[in-house]
């Protein structure tokens, strides 16, 4: 009899570790995520309770109760809760992301945007990809004091945001996103492309404002140098840019598909056509490929170009006023025959 009660008593104790040990795996090692968003968000200065309340509401893990356990054994609340955008995998369990939310071990942002044409562009980008909002970020890119702060205008700083994917934290201070695209400018201009600037007499920010230019008239990358040095011929030579895609933006009108007489007259100082020279600033973001362009342009005679009828992308190029007018007709009629009336 009393062999059997030691038999019972030793099965109950095995008994008994058995769930320990599946109730301690469940708790931290088990696989615990249960939602299929990819990631779980913690502002700045956010309450520990709520996180955790969030964590529950949201149906972040498989079991609340289980991770309220893991939290209190891993001392999370002591420890606290860092901001930041984590990563969830269905493999991950409490211990993991319990170690996480204490180490701040976020996974950055790879932050990308081109073919912008306006600063609100921007800030709208922003305000989707990080903490802060658009708003914060329109202001900051209109704040006086931060654009003097890096050298540039209200019309040029747009120069500054060279189109690339950048890797930023979720949770990075708005200043601090702007400091770090000002460091990534600084970067982009190494001494062969400052030297080369200096070399078609133009400054750093010259060279981006052709460059949104060029960018705005090429559909195709491989014909920016012609462009450029069209343009760069005509810069050298004192003659109107006039380019149509300046009068756009002059307009604000980007539905515009043909530039009529009537939109050539608007007195403003981004229309090439009244005004000499570069616009104050970028008609719209300049890529790396356009930028590159103006500083190794293609060396030629052309001060003239019409897209080509075919409406292929490319354009025409010419040396004289009477070349010109004939490729100019060949567009008109291919425009009206689509019907493209504005």
């Amino acid at each position: 009899m009393r062999k059997r009660g030691w038999i019972t008593a030793l099965l109950l104790i095995v008994m008994i570790a058995v769930i320990g040990a599946w109730v301690a795996y469940q708790t931290f090692q088990a696989p615990s995520i249960a939602t299929s968003e990819e990631y779980f968000y913690v502002m700045t200065d956010e309450p520990y309770e709520q996180v955790i309340q969030r964590i529950e509401t949201e149906g972040i893990v498989k079991s609340p109760r289980l991770f309220g356990y893991a939290a209190k054994a891993m001392d999370l609340e002591s420890s606290g809760i860092r901001a930041g955008r984590y990563k969830l995998t269905p493999d991950m369990n409490n211990r993991r992301l319990i170690g996480n939310l204490r180490g701040g071990f976020q996974e950055a942002v790879k932050f990308r945007f081109q073919n912008l044409r306006l600063k609100t562009e921007l800030a709208g980008l922003l305000g989707k990809a990080f903490e802060a909002d658009s708003l914060t970020f329109n202001n900051l890119l209109n704040d006086q004091n931060l654009i003097e702060k890096h050298g540039f205008t209200p019309d040029n700083f747009f120069v500054m945001f060279i189109p690339n994917t950048y890797e930023i934290y979720w949770n990075t201070k708005p200043e601090e996103i702007i400091d770090r695209f000002a460091k990534e400018y600084a970067a982009f201009w190494t001494t062969d492309r400052a030297a080369r600037a200096d070399s078609i007499g133009l400054s750093k920010s010259e060279v981006s404002i052709l460059a949104s230019i060029v960018k705005g008239e090429a559909m195709h990358t491989d014909e920016m140098p012609k462009i450029a040095g069209l343009y760069l011929n005509r810069l050298e030579r004192g003659i109107l840019l006039q380019a149509d895609p300046t009068v756009i933006f002059a307009h604000q009108d980007f539905s515009i598909r043909r530039v009529l007489n009537r939109h050539l007259t608007l007195d403003n100082p981004y229309n090439t056509y009244r005004y000499k020279g570069l616009p104050p600033g970028p008609i719209m973001m300049p890529s790396i490929a356009a930028i590159d362009a103006v500083l190794n342009p293609e060396r030629h005679d052309y001060i003239y170009m019409c897209a080509k009828d075919d409406f292929s992308g490319y354009h025409l190029f010419a040396k004289t006023v009477s070349e010109h007018l004939v490729n100019a007709r060949k567009f008109q009629r291919a425009l009206d025959e689509r019907n493209i009336k504005r």
